[in-house]
């Protein structure tokens, strides 16, 4: 039984970005090698490999770890076939269950590899040419940035509004106001509690735009 990842499992174990692996998918090249959409996608680790021209070996199919992907990445080139001696007709290609021939046009594994690397040097280039220009924030710091903001929007609301209404609740109804407090805190919180387990959800699942995906970082 081969192994059934995520996005970002497969991205690690090719050790290509997510935003390549988003590419392939909207470019139809892993059709047939996934099942489900979004979060929930799971890729065949096998069928992906060959639709890319991959080779796994047994170790690679069960997952060994870090090494995993520095093993795929390692794809030897294909030995030479020897040349025939003077006046003598080559051998006829083997046929029956046993004989394998690439079309003639295929490229290489050692060629594939070459411009899997080239393509993933180009995206590091345009990525650190982005970042020195300003054009390129890294989803890391706006995250950071984000949750520093809503921290403090919330500590705005429960220090401030949350015991402004409980002030307003015990003079207009003539309760206590550190009941009325604490009714009111308990509400927000698991309000709160509610739409991060939403939004968190709507995160994983979000796809990456068309400018996204044609900056392929």
């Amino acid at each position: 039984m081969t192994r059934q990842l995520t996005a970002t499992e497969l991205a690690g174990v090719l050790d290509l970005s997510k935003g390549r692996i988003s590419q392939l998918v909207s470019g139809g090249q892993l059709k047939g090698c996934y099942s489900g959409d979004g979060r929930h996608r799971r890729f065949d680790l096998a069928k992906v490999a060959a639709a890319l021209g991959r080779r796994l070996d047994p170790g690679q199919m069960l997952g060994n770890g870090a090494k995993t992907s520095e093993a795929l990445a390692r794809i030897p080139a294909a030995d030479p076939a020897p040349s025939p001696p003077p006046d003598t007709a080559p051998a006829s290609p083997p046929t029956g269950l046993g004989a394998t021939e690439l079309p003639s046009r295929d490229p290489s594994r050692y060629e594939l590899a070459k411009t899997l690397k080239a393509e993933e040097d180009a995206r590091s280039a345009r990525r650190r040419n982005s970042e020195a220009e300003g054009t390129l924030v890294l989803a890391s710091v706006v995250a950071n940035e984000t949750m520093r903001q809503m921290a403090q929007e919330i500590a705005q609301i429960e220090s401030s509004v949350i015991r402004t209404g409980a002030r307003r609740i015990a003079d207009e109804l003539g309760v206590d106001f550190r009941e009325a407090r604490v009714i009111l805190t308990e509400v927000w919180r698991e309000y709160r509690t509610g739409r991060a387990a939403v939004k968190a959800e709507e995160a994983e699942a979000a796809e990456l735009t068309d400018d996204e995906q044609a900056e392929d970082f």
